[in-house]
This record gives C-alpha cells, sequence and structure tokens, in this order.
C-alpha cells in the first residue's frame, strides 16, 4: 500500500510504502475511497501551533511520533475484519470517527472521548487516511454513510462533527442570529448544518471577499469584512445590541477580538479554530455582563451518531467539494494554506 506521511515537520509529505496491514483483535481495514484535507493538517505538518507572544505548542510534547500518515477525515470501504470484530460487514461504506481516546478514562467512559488526555486520533497519533488503506481499532468508531457519496460524506468526520459540536453549545440556536467567524470549509459546513437544527439566520465574518460571497450564497442573512475596524460594531449593529453566540471558526488574535468585542450582555464566544494567537481581556466586564468562553474541540462519538441520523434525514451537507487525486495532496494542502480554497478538497486514493 501506498502512504502519504509526515516524516519532517516543515516538509512535504513522503509517499511510502508498507504492506498492507491484517487487522488484528477488533480491528477493521478500510480500503480508502476519500479523505478529507482540513486546515488542521497544516498545523499538524509545521509541527506546533501559535500560542501568541512568541510561544509554541510543540505536537512532539503531545505525543505525535514520526512518521505519521495524515488524513482524519476519511470513507472507507471495509476489505477485512479481526476476529474480535463484531457488528460489521465486508463490503460496507463507512464513515471513520477519528477522535479515538484511550477508552479506559473518566472521559472516555462518558462517551467523550474527544476529551481524553491521552488521545490515539487518526491522523494525527495514528496512522490516517492519506493513503490506499487505513486500520481503524473497533467498529464502535464505524458509521455507515448508506446513500451518501463518499467525497460529500467525508468532511462529517471533522469539519462536520467540529461544528455540530459547536452548535449544539448555542442556547440561543433557534431563537437568535448566531455569529460564525471564517467562511472557510468549516464556516459553510457550520452554516448548512445550523439551517438542518433549525438554527435562526447567521452573520458570517471573513476577511476574503470570494469566501464571503460564497457564504452569502449559502445562505447567510449578512456577511461582514473581519478586516474593518468597526466589524465588531457592525455585529452590534446588525443584532441590535450584540451577539448572544459567536461562534469562531478561525481563533486568531484578530477573530478573536472582533468576536468577543461583539458580545451582547450574556452572550457567548465559542472558540473551535486553532490558527493561533493570543487574547487579552479585562476581566470585571466578565462578572459584570455575564459572559462566556468557552472552547470546543471537534466532537464526541455520540455527536458522530447523532450527526450522522441527521444526515439520514436531511441528506449531506450542500458545502462546495472538490475532488483530487492523492498524488496531489501536497499541492492541495498548499492552495489550502495560500487560502486558495473555497469549501473542501476531497483526495481520492
Amino acid at each position: 500500500m501506498r502512504m502519504f506521511q509526515l516524516c519532517v515537520c516543515g516538509e512535504p509529505l513522503k509517499c511510502n510504502e508498507a504492506p498492507t496491514p491484517e487487522p488484528a483483535g477488533t480491528e477493521v481495514l478500510l480500503k480508502v475511497l476519500a479523505a478529507g484535507v482540513c486546515h488542521s493538517d497544516l498545523h499538524l505538518a509545521d509541527g506546533w501551533f501559535d500560542l501568541g507572544g512568541g510561544k509554541r505548542l510543540s505536537l512532539a510534547e503531545r505525543g505525535m511520533k514520526l512518521p505519521v500518515t495524515l488524513g482524519h477525515e476519511n470513507i472507507g470501504k471495509v476489505v477485512a475484519i479481526g476476529p474480535d470484530a463484531k457488528g460489521v460487514r465486508i463490503g460496507a461504506r463507512m464513515l471513520a470517527h477519528p477522535w479515538i481516546g484511550c477508552g479506559t478514562c473518566g472521559a472516555c467512559r462518558r462517551g467523550e472521548e474527544n476529551l481524553c488526555r491521552a488521545m490515539k486520533s487518526l491522523g494525527v497519533f495514528s496512522n490516517g487516511g492519506y493513503a490506499d488503506y487505513m486500520i481503524v481499532p473497533h467498529p464502535r468508531y464505524l458509521f455507515e454513510i448508506g446513500d451518501l457519496p463518499p467525497e460529500r460524506a467525508a468532511p462529517l468526520a471533522c469539519s462536520g462533527v467540529t461544528t455540530f459540536g459547536a452548535l449544539k453549545k448555542v442556547p440561543t440556536l433557534a431563537t437568535e442570529p448566531t455569529v460564525i467567524v471564517g467562511a472557510g470549509g468549516l464556516g459553510l459546513m457550520c452554516l448548512d448544518l445550523r439551517q438542518k437544527m433549525g438554527g435562526h439566520s447567521a452573520i458570517v465574518v471573513d476577511v476574503d471577499p470570494a469566501k464571503r460571497e460564497a457564504a452569502k450564497e449559502a445562505g447567510a442573512a449578512h456577511v461582514v469584512d473581519g478586516g474593518e475596524p468597526n466589524a465588531a460594531q457592525q455585529i452590534v449593529d446588525l443584532t441590535q445590541g450584540g451577539a448572544w453566540a459567536v461562534i469562531d471558526l478561525v481563533g486568531s488574535s484578530q477573530s478573536a477580538r472582533v468576536g468577543y468585542d461583539s458580545l451582547i450582555k450574556g452572550g457567548k464566544y465559542i472558540i473551535v479554530g486553532l490558527y493561533g494567537g493570543d487574547l487579552t481581556v479585562s476581566l470585571p466586564p466578565i462578572p459584570m455582563r455575564a459572559l462566556t468562553i468557552q472552547g470546543s474541540y471537534v466532537g464526541s462519538l455520540p455527536e458522530m451518531a447523532e450527526l450522522m441520523e441527521l444526515m439520514r434525514r436531511t441528506g449531506p451537507p450542500q458545502v462546495p467539494v472538490a475532488t483530487r487525486p492523492l498524488d496531489d495532496v501536497n499541492v492541495v494542502m498548499e492552495q489550502l494554506r495560500a487560502g486558495r480554497v473555497i469549501g473542501r478538497v476531497v483526495l481520492t486514493p
């Protein structure tokens, strides 16, 4: 089998070959049909996250060992099953939930493996889907996609469940406008899922006019240029006093400033994006205005099950998707880094 692996941080992925693995125990072997390219893969390839103030968070210190096959938005066909893997059949087309924990800690026992402190995430801490085949450790991480096209189902594994988890943290989703910062792959997915979940209108913020236009075409009630000095005030005006909820899918110093400054009394700022930076805020207004700053990290296994059920009822997300061959992975990642991707690019090995 071929696999595109991160061997040295900061360098292009390398195409390596190895024997196709044979599943043992509860493992399941998938032939990869589709693998989405996520912005997080750029951080993984770099090997660090920007903490602001000149500080970095090293992924090696968090447990990432090289070489590793990237790719955490994966759809595959079951081609082999370990002797202890139950409830899965050869030939089934499955989404692989990538956010896998240790399975034994308190968070994992609660079904919140995404909050495990010893994660084994596919495409991060174990080999992912930028390959011909991949191993999934247990059938419980697999979801049949039914009639969903593989290239449209693949982004649900990260872009989908991440924005679904963030939207579930919005108490005013059905009654007040939600501000979505960022109109890339996550932003357009968030916009679509908000509608499928019965959400009120959305205000989308982005610095790129092409992405703002894509958000308008996808149903945003208003779009705001996040690079304007009065971007936060524009949101306050559009919401007649401030936003009850802001979902920041960028996570930069600039986006955080806009999102936090646009909140109404009692509002919630939910940060999802990992672009990097820092935010300095005065402390007294947080209790005085009853503000909430909340992080939202990917999604849990139960949330993935909920999302897949939602997709069965409503159909796949209407997010622009382009497909490219697996060999183009490094080109696609550079295009993503340069901001030239609208929606999602999915690799098809």
